[in-house]
């Protein structure tokens, strides 16, 4: 392949003619990724800047195609993001009147990338762009970012153009195998297969555990002060030892109850803990999973909130913490100062270091940014309270609380430990106590990491000592725990597969492809997630290799920094990768065979032996007689093993089709066989261990189309109202409430809906034309401060029902109508 080492791509979308014949007005064009930071933005900056927002990326690869052409140096062909048309020619236009642009995206390898396609899309001298960057959307942070402009740095963009086409040539390649072997629908990727394999293996290592028996003993013992205390068997002749069954259990209980015990060795000590780095974004994902229950994605979401800006009463909006995405501890000069005067002043002399902690950062880290900490130490989370919502706030107090636990002392604890000899047995007791809090008063341990004080009494070298009690307890070994999200990020983040931006993104597609499921909040392998693993793992051995998944990493990090060239890297890559796909396309067939598997159960309708196969939800039992049978049923799930007899000789009341039982995400149901053509579904329920319909319920209620009764179905999604006629009659009810929608020039009216889960929401009756929507109940009056169109209905412990308005910078609450109330 021709080595290009620039390589340029064609605009997309058509320059805007209008925007080609505006003059230059003399203003500045600010580009943002996200339209939350303008606001703050344009605040700080004020007139003669126009502060706009791309929404993101404006161009990438097609969704429905390759979109790569890989024999002309995998040339990407970049289209327009759907739905991005209005925003790119107001960019446009904007451009065309600005004499300078600054692309102000986020400042990483994606913020780089898309600055990059917006400086492509508009196609304007180069000359007219500018990059900046953003650590803080605070005042200072602004203004240094528009101080000190720079080029783009294309080697940050070749990185993300790079690391893009890898994950789409093995997701586009690779995926079409699972569809052939397995079943439509599931698709592999580079990182999140390499994640679902960790989770896989480690179930397989949990089955294959084999427990072990062990024994404790332990003795209850006082000596001269006559307090009680505990010591437990630790060495037998001085060797350590473990006691493995009952019988060695009670003949050492028998040997130490005759024994006499004394104190052999005393060893007092103190011992410090130092507090831990600022957060980085694994950290923060880690902590906040541990500490607050929250998922990385939703961390994430919460994380981008407090750094874009929130309304903090006369202040305005300002951004609350800096950058969450990095892998640096390094903090800034002036930060570290502001928390050790904060520190000093606030809790006390006593708790400041003689030197302000530096941490080093991990092997490899970018360094591009500081650690993820508060803009401002004197915003405290008390005083942030009142203007931010439950779980930002919650999220806010974490990081302020490890940031400014990063520059305190360290924690002090006295230690006593004692030996305990009894004949040929040596026991152990240990005491701790705290002794100064240091970071611990600001940053306290979790629930449950609490260093309990356990002290010991008063002892003395050769001090003879009473025996008590003797306790004596069976135990067996454990299998290695499952991963929790923020274990499993430990794990991926220690073996170099991945980066800190797409922890949240690679756990939130494993589970949502059904791969991995959330069981008492650890990692659990489905049979369809361990099926895809194998198959993968087998078909593609090195591709789904932990070291190799890590040294592309790696080789995307030189790229980064311009040590490597990214084309030449993924021709390296192609070059491999594209003769293993072939060959394992070649095999499909047999891949296909050797994946399904006979069972000993008879087809209800012709006799065969059914065949367990695999679809997008598990495995299911089908006749290998299809398409002249079409029995399925399912082997796992809410209905595998159910009596199916009731629902088998079911036909599509809309085109006479014989219906299937099918496992979707909210259980089984059946489904017409003449799928997609007509996509009738009917919902089933099992009364012990039958499969049966839920019936419909005849209203009084007429049909204002056709003057028929309505009835109550259950559909796949939940109950609604319709014609009895139907499928004659189409006619479906729909819940308005009687508020008109609320955004300019719709002309809709809202109505009450479910969602897939059967939670109420409220949105347009036009859409997908409009997609307005809302949890919570819209009411027919203006907010009375900011003007919205529309309040909502809320309800809480000490205020009760009330109106809100829902806009994101106004507070507005007002008492709700005692008529609403009743209703």
């Amino acid at each position: 392949m021709k080595k290009t080492a620039k390589q340029k791509t064609k605009p997309s979308p058509k320059p805007n003619p209008s925007a080609a014949k505006a003059k230059p007005s003399g203003t500045k064009l600010i580009i943002v990724e996200s339209p939350a930071k303008t606001r703050t933005i344009k605040k700080v900056l004020g007139r003669g800047y126009d502060v706009r927002s791309s929404m993101g990326h404006v161009r990438d690869l097609p969704k429905t195609k390759l979109g790569i052409d890989v024999e002309r140096d995998f040339q990407p062909k970049y289209v327009p993001v759907k739905g991005k048309e209005k925003v790119i020619k107001d960019l446009q236009e904007a451009a065309a009147r600005a004499d300078q642009i600054y692309l102000a995206s986020d400042p990483d390898r994606e913020g780089e990338a898309i600055a990059w396609h917006v400086m492509e899309t508009l196609d304007l001298p180069r000359s007219r762009f500018l990059r900046i960057l953003f650590n803080e959307i605070t005042k200072k942070g602004i203004q240094d970012g528009i101080a000190n402009p720079r080029a783009l740095d294309m080697n940050l963009v070749n990185s993300q153009q790079a690391r893009r086409i890898l994950d789409r040539l093995v997701g586009y390649e690779v995926s079409p195998i699972l569809w052939k072997t397995m079943a439509k629908g599931l698709s592999a990727g580079r990182v999140q297969s390499v994640a679902l394999r960790l989770i896989c293996e480690r179930e397989d290592e949990r089955d294959a555990f084999v427990p072990q028996e062990y024994w404790s003993l332990e003795a209850q013992l006082k000596g001269r002060a006559q307090i009680p205390f505990r010591a437990e068997l630790s060495r037998i002749d001085g060797e350590k030892t473990e006691v493995s069954d009952a019988d060695s259990t009670n003949r050492i209980a028998s040997e130490l109850r005759a024994a006499s015990f004394s104190v052999a060795a005393i060893e007092r000590k103190e011992k410090r803990r130092n507090p831990g780095p600022p957060f980085i974004t694994s950290t923060l994902q880690q902590a906040a999973s541990v500490r607050l229950s929250f998922s990385p994605k939703r961390t994430m979401m919460l994380a981008q909130q407090l750094y874009e800006g929130v309304s903090v009463g006369p202040e305005g909006s300002t951004g609350l913490i800096t950058y969450m995405r990095t892998d640096s501890t390094r903090v800034a000069d002036e930060a570290i100062a502001a928390a050790r005067a904060y520190v000093s002043a606030q809790i006390g002399a006593d708790f400041l270091p003689d030197q302000p902690r530096q941490f080093a950062s991990k092997k490899g880290a970018q360094d591009a940014h500081e650690a993820i900490r508060p803009t401002e130490v004197r915003r405290t989370p008390e005083q942030m309270a009142a203007f931010l919502d439950r779980d930002q706030l919650r999220l806010y107090t974490v990081i302020w609380q490890r940031f400014m636990a990063s520059q305190m002392a360290a924690a002090i604890f006295d230690t006593v430990g004692a030996d305990i000899q009894a004949g040929r047995y040596t026991l152990r007791a240990t005491g701790s106590t705290l002794k100064f809090a240091g970071f611990l008063k600001l940053y306290p341990p979790r629930p449950g990491e609490e260093e309990e004080d356990k002290t010991l009494p008063p002892l003395e070298q050769d001090e003879p000592l009473e025996l008590l009690d003797l306790v004596t307890e069976q135990h067996f070994t454990q299998p290695p725990p499952r991963f929790t999200e923020a274990s499993l990020i430990k794990e991926l983040e220690a073996d170099g597969i991945g980066r800190p931006s797409t922890y949240a993104d690679t756990l939130s597609k494993i589970q949502a492809r059904r791969y991995v499921v959330l069981e008492e909040r650890r990692l659990a392998p489905t049979s369809l997630g361990r099926a895809v693993k194998k198959l993968l793992v087998e078909t593609f051995p090195q591709l789904f290799e932990v070291p190799f998944t890590a040294r592309m990493e790696a080789t995307l990090d030189q790229i980064e920094e311009g040590e490597l060239e990214w084309i030449d890297e993924l021709a390296k890559f192609y070059k491999q990768f594209k003769p293993q796909v072939n060959e394992v396309l070649r095999d499909a067939k047999k891949l296909k065979e050797s994946m399904q598997e006979q069972s000993d159960i008879d087809c209800p309708k012709c006799g065969a032996k059914l065949v367990a196969k695999w679809g997008r939800n598990g495995r299911f039992l089908a006749c290998p007689n299809y398409p002249e049978c079409k029995h399925t049923q399912e082997l796992e799930g809410p209905a595998a093993g159910a009596d199916l007899a009731a629902v088998q000789d079911e036909t599509c009341p809309n085109c006479g089709s014989p219906m299937a039982v099918r496992s979707g995400r909210f259980g089984p149901f059946l489904a017409c066989t003449a799928y997609p053509k007509c996509k009738t579904t009917k919902r089933l329920h099992l009364d012990n261990g039958t499969a049966k319909l839920i019936p419909d319920v005849p209203l009084e209620e007429k049909c204002p189309t056709c003057d028929s009764h309505l009835v109550r179905r259950h559909g796949r999604f939940g109950e609604f109202t319709c014609c009895s006629r139907y499928p004659d009659c189409k006619y479906v009810k729909r819940n308005y409430i009687g508020v008109a929608c609320p955004r300019e020039g719709c002309g809709g009216q809202l109505l009450e809906r479910k969602s897939r889960r059967g939670r109420v929401f409220f949105s347009c009756d036009n859409y997908p034309k409009c997609k307005f929507a809302t949890w919570s109940k819209p009411v027919d009056k203006a907010c009375p401060e900011c003007g919205a169109s529309y309040l909502v209905e809320k309800s809480f412990k000490r205020d009760g029902l009330v109106w809100v308005c829902e806009q994101k910078d106004c507070k507005h609450k007002e008492p709700a109508p005692a008529v609403a109330a009743t209703a």
